[in-house]
């Protein structure tokens, strides 16, 4: 949160007993679920979406579901280990909840 924080978004926490409920109401399929769920303007953001990312979703406005990073990747926004990082991609989800890579972070 203090990523999203940093780049201007608010940000308000919802604790819930279970994200794969909101993941699945804002039609992220759960083999792409990360810790957390947020939404904005619709779109729903799974796990630690960089907020660059999420900027240029807002700007494009694709037709989509929203945007995912499965698991918690070593580097990703809120994930900071030091040196170790590890690649990963931000995955679309589409509104026929297909999936493609929207962007990719290899250091």
């Amino acid at each position: 949160m203090d990523h999203l924080r940093a780049n201007g978004f608010r940000v308000k926490p919802i604790p819930v007993e279970d994200t794969g409920t909101i993941r699945r109401k804002y039609g992220i399929p759960d083999a792409l679920g990360g810790c957390h769920t947020a939404v904005i303007d619709g779109y729903a953001i799974e796990g630690h979406v960089p907020a660059r990312e999420i900027k240029r979703l807002l700007a494009e406005r694709p037709k989509a579901k929203g945007l995912a990073v499965p698991g918690m990747p070593a580097g990703s926004p809120g994930m900071d280990q030091g040196p170790h990082r590890q690649p990963y991609d931000v995955l679309i989800v589409h509104d026929n909840g297909r999936h493609s890579v929207y962007s990719s972070y290899r250091n």
